[in-house]
């Protein structure tokens, strides 16, 4: 779906060329790593690019966004295994979306995914597990979350449409839009 979404494909070069760790998402059945949930099908992990070659050599998926080979998935560091056991925590995690908006009250970005819950339930392991590891020191926190955004993607609160929130859903610290409109809710 790269039309209906932000390209992200200079800002992992970027961090890539500037030495930063870049994890990018994989999506596998439940039952490789052991679920018992019959109800889950397919769930996401975060895995390691290992190089600027290495995200060269991705193959495109069906929706024409790079994805991992799933033989090398087993070799590749994950977030949830090898990140958070070494101590190594992400400095900041990037959501797509299909619709953001600012909630006027909290001044976070809430946000619609593909339907999924994907991200949600990642976002959910990653911090039981943060927090199940003591991990939360002055130098390892939970990421901040920030939304990258199509301008069309993007409901103002004057809008009649609103954004829905359920319960599993996570609020965004920022959000970046296509337009260049920046918006973090600590400012």
């Amino acid at each position: 779906m790269p039309a209906g979404e932000v390209q992200t494909d200079s800002i992992v070069r970027d961090a890539l060329n500037c030495g930063k760790q870049v994890f990018i998402p994989y999506i596998y059945g439940a039952s490789k790593k052991g679920t018992t949930n019959t109800n889950i099908k397919s769930m996401m992990e975060m895995v390691k690019l290992n190089s600027l070659a290495d995200y060269e050599s991705l193959q495109r998926d069906r929706w024409g966004i790079p994805a991992i080979d799933p033989n090398t998935f087993d070799q590749r560091e994950h977030v949830l295994q090898t990140s958070l056991e070494k101590g190594e925590g992400l400095d900041i995690i990037f959501v797509p979306g299909v619709a953001f908006q600012i909630d006027p009250n909290s001044k976070l970005v809430k946000r619609l995914g593909h339907g999924k819950g994907y991200y949600d339930s990642f976002l959910h392991r990653y911090q039981t597990k943060f927090h199940s590891t003591g991990q939360q020191t002055s130098q390892l926190k939970v990421p901040p979350l920030y939304g990258l955004s199509l301008k069309e993607q993007y409901l103002s609160t004057d809008d009649e449409m609103e954004v829905p929130l359920e319960t599993h859903d996570y609020l965004l610290q920022g959000l970046a839009i296509g337009d260049g409109t920046f918006h973090n809710s600590t400012s």
